[in-house]
């Protein structure tokens, strides 16, 4: 017990005498993408970006970033927004049994299955999934990126890019 007591305040003492001596510090101007002080936001200026305001039903549908990741709203959330469990607009539209006739991207069938307690619920949406804007996002302008991506999204179903199988392969992997 003595010997371990011993290391871990030896390896403490190295940990500390070397952050004492490092002496190169980064200023806040080195850091980030606007290369000025940190604390300083006198000069920030935001970009005017414009969502598109195409209606739902006329908005170009957008490939998914990654298998089984959150679609894009393509569409104008203007009026639907704030969601709350009692107003929810994208229900109206996106409920598999609306999707069809409305042409609208169907509520995944992981969205109307507790995973939690391993429960089918028969059509209804899960307690926990009725705040859309928790994961789905209105598409990004066409603003330039601050640092470049190469990410290629790889789907192992050819309909992988706008049909989520999260329920299929949720345990892929678990023992």
């Amino acid at each position: 017990m003595k010997m371990k007591t011993t290391v871990l305040l030896a390896l403490a003492a190295a940990f500390l005498a070397a952050c004492a001596v490092s002496g190169s510090k980064l200023s806040d101007s080195q850091m980030g993408f606007r290369h000025i002080d940190l604390l300083d936001e006198s000069n920030v200026t935001l970009k005017d970006i414009n969502y598109t305001k195409e209606p739902a039903g006329m908005a170009k549908r957008f490939d998914r970033s990654f298998e089984n990741a959150p679609p894009f709203i393509p569409h104008d959330t203007e009026g639907l927004v704030p969601i709350t469990k009692d107003l929810n607009m994208c229900v109206t539209c996106h409920m598999p049994e609306f999707a069809k006739d409305s042409g609208a991207t169907p509520i995944p069938a992981s969205h109307l299955y507790d995973i939690r307690n391993k429960k089918d619920l028969a059509g209804q949406l899960d307690d926990e999934r009725y705040v859309c804007t928790t994961c789905h996002v209105e598409q990004q302008s066409g603003i330039t990126q601050l640092v470049g991506n190469k990410f290629k999204p790889e789907f192992r179903d050819s309909n992988g890019s706008h049909k989520s199988n999260l329920l299929d392969v949720l345990n892929d992997g678990v023992k």
